[in-house]
């Protein structure tokens, strides 16, 4: 398509979208910047987000500041737009009329451009790719060319497009790249812990499994910084010291090495969330002792699969929400 599409959504439950389609505009929020119409430059509207909003994370100042540039610079007359009514299962499909306006009296959300509706197409005509693709939770993201040409060719009444691929094969593409996504956020939480907060979610973790646990002070461990066990005297088996190492890079044999020195005749975890050599590994393989290594996707994988019994300390480091998928 020579003319882009955007999705324009109608506010959170998109309790505008009857105003969007009854006085013909879509709008944005963001109330606060007043008028932007003067803002030429993208790194312009970062800072002005900046300076009206108090945001905590660097990340939110993005997202925001790209969210208000595609409503004020890269949608253009003459565009299509859409917004998604999910009461009726409908989306209203309009031409974009005007440049940026900033109109406080006409909606709640200020800043708008004028739209001329040409009709309604519904989500259940559609094919699975392209409803997948309308999924996005951002206010405004621009459709691909295959999924606007499927929305006009309906509009226009070509009827619905037969799906390429089953809708419960792309469902099962769209659940497994959503789980990869949410396994590398959780991650990042965690890499973003600092080395104090990261034993604790160790030792977290271990509790969530049944094990009592004593964080060793800093400084006396003498290579061990948690001890766990199924009392809290740490005197019955199976006894397990715990090494956590964070922000520092691959382990390599001369650390697990000296590891298993230390813990003759006991179990033991080490936790890198740097990884470990291909040597550490061999390393701790052969060993005649019990010893385990977790990397940072190991520790996920522990996260998600013990969340449900962490207690309110551990939760709060990392904290998830569940999602449920219709299976």
């Amino acid at each position: 398509m020579t003319k882009k599409m955007w999705m324009v959504r109608a506010g959170e439950d998109a309790y505008l979208v009857d105003d969007f389609k009854k006085k013909n505009y879509v709008a944005i929020g963001w109330n606060e910047l007043g008028d932007i119409s003067n803002i030429k430059k993208r790194e312009n509207i970062k800072e002005f987000v900046e300076q009206k909003y108090d945001y905590s994370k660097k990340s939110q100042v993005s997202t925001t500041a790209g969210q208000i540039s595609r409503f004020l610079m890269d949608i253009k007359k003459g565009d299509y737009v859409i917004s998604y009514d999910p009461t009726n299962r409908v989306y209203l499909v309009g031409k974009i009329e005007s440049n940026y306006e900033h109109n406080p009296k006409l909606s709640d959300y200020h800043h708008l451009r004028k739209v001329t509706w040409l009709g309604e197409v519904s989500r259940d005509k559609l094919s699975t790719s392209t409803r997948n693709t309308l999924g996005a939770i951002l206010t405004i993201f621009e459709i691909n060319d295959n999924a606007a040409k499927e929305i006009i060719g309906i509009l226009e009444g070509k009827g619905p497009v037969k799906d390429e691929i089953s809708e419960e094969l792309d469902e099962k593409n769209l659940k497994e790249d959503m789980v990869s996504r949410a396994h590398e956020l959780i991650k990042d939480k965690i890499i973003g812990l600092d080395w104090e907060d990261m034993e604790k979610l160790v030792a977290g973790i271990l509790r969530a499994m049944e094990y009592k646990t004593l964080i060793t002070e800093r400084g006396s461990d003498r290579g061990r910084d948690i001890e766990a066990s199924p009392d809290g005297m740490m005197l019955e088996e199976p006894r397990i010291l715990v090494e956590v190492k964070h922000h520092t890079g691959q382990m390599g044999r001369k650390e697990i090495g000296s590891f298993q020195n230390l813990i003759r005749g006991r179990k033991g975890i080490y936790v890198s969330t740097g990884g470990f050599s291909k040597e550490a590994k061999y390393e701790a393989e052969r060993s005649t002792d019990q010893l385990t290594l977790i990397d940072a996707d190991r520790l996920v994988k522990l996260i998600i699969q013990n969340y449900d019994n962490f207690d309110v300390d551990t939760k709060l480091l990392v904290p998830l929400s569940k999602i449920y998928w219709p299976t």
